[in-house]
């Protein structure tokens, strides 16, 4: 029988040491082929149920002790954009479920958190409140759903615009479960609807969020800056989440990133994002530096968006120096043919390294 001890809730572990958070699953469905790259559906929890807990248990593999049900896009105006909108409840229940289920997958210790998830919606609207109701009912209706399945906690994530945020959290509130927000402020370094970075994570904490931070659009060194500036401007706990790619600050996030690395056959609709940004990834070792420094400064909520691979969380649990399954297959360059160090590789094979 397995040895399981009772789970501690997000806010006891985060009292007491950080947390790592998976997320990206767009990205990394994509990219193992069952998600359309642009259209971004979810539809793998329906589709490819035993692909999707692949993917979670691969990133569990690597030191994420929450699994995120993906339901990200999977709101009910996204359903109707693709003519799916009799799918919306079926596809939450479903990665909810899926969810759950590989939480529980754990030969020892505790159960692996299970985080229902909203988002920003894109049809939001400061000047239409209509929309803004739409976008409330939305909120409300994956967030029971969250509920009944069994989600310890909520995640709120994305929003671009502050009052989309603010709504987004009073949804969650009325729940009673911990509330985990985050923001996405694009290039133009505030708000869509003017508030400030700070002054948005401020409210939120305000208003009763009990993790407040960004994720995604901006990679480690854009979003550096602010997730510095956030630490020092509020008392809760602080997340930090970014894409895997190097953005910089003429592009701070992926969305116009550029490609200048001998590019020869670009993408078609005249942009890296989201189809060509391969070249543009970040490597382990700028994902580790990122993680160290905000580790260091008190942000214990930590993770990684777009991009994210086990292998690069597996670097998520290595800078905050922790020991996870994966960390059996950390580089081990002692031995390898030509750069190792191992006495049994031959002196030709290290000599020819410089000209290989």
């Amino acid at each position: 029988m397995k040895n399981v001890v009772k789970k501690k809730g997000l806010l006891e572990r985060l009292n007491n040491d950080p947390v790592i958070c998976a997320e990206g699953f767009l990205f990394e469905a994509e990219r193992r082929g069952y998600m359309s790259s642009g259209e971004f559906v979810p539809e793998i929890a329906l589709e490819n149920p035993e692909a999707l807990r692949n993917i979670h248990r691969d990133f569990q593999h690597a030191g994420s002790e929450v699994v995120l049900a993906f339901t990200y896009n999977g709101h009910r105006e996204k359903m109707r954009v693709i003519n799916k909108e009799h799918l919306l409840e079926p596809l939450n229940r479903a990665a909810l479920q899926i969810a759950k289920q590989v939480s529980q997958e754990v030969s020892s210790g505790e159960q692996n958190l299970i985080a229902g998830n909203i988002s920003g919606t894109h049809i939001w609207d400061p000047n239409d409140e209509k929309s803004k109701q739409e976008v409330r009912l939305m909120f409300r209706e994956m967030i029971q759903w969250a509920k009944e399945e069994g989600a310890d906690y909520i995640i709120g994530e994305t929003f671009y615009f502050a009052d989309e945020a603010y709504v987004a959290l009073e949804e969650i509130k009325k729940s009673e479960l911990p509330a985990v927000l985050t923001i996405s402020p694009m290039a133009e370094n505030i708000m869509r609807d003017g508030i400030s970075i700070i002054d948005t994570c401020k409210q939120l904490e305000q208003r009763g969020a009990d993790v407040v931070g960004m994720n995604c659009f901006r990679g480690p060194s854009t979003m550096l800056p602010d997730i510095k500036k956030i630490r020092d401007s509020v008392k809760c706990h602080v997340a930090a989440l970014p894409i895997c790619y190097r953005t910089n600050e003429k592009n701070p996030t992926f969305f116009n990133l550029e490609d200048h690395n001998n590019c020869e056959c670009p993408a078609p609709h005249g942009r890296a994002f989201p189809t060509a940004l391969d070249p543009l990834y970040c490597n382990r070792y700028e994902i580790r530096k990122f993680i160290e420094e905000v580790y260091s400064i008190g942000v214990n909520y930590l993770g990684l968006c777009c991009g994210a691979s086990p292998m690069l969380i597996r670097e998520v649990a290595n800078a905050i120096g922790r020991k996870v399954p994966a960390s059996k297959f950390n580089e081990k360059m002692s031995n390898h043919f030509m750069y190792g160090s191992n006495e049994r590789i031959p002196k030709h094979s290290k000599n020819y390294g410089p000209y290989a």
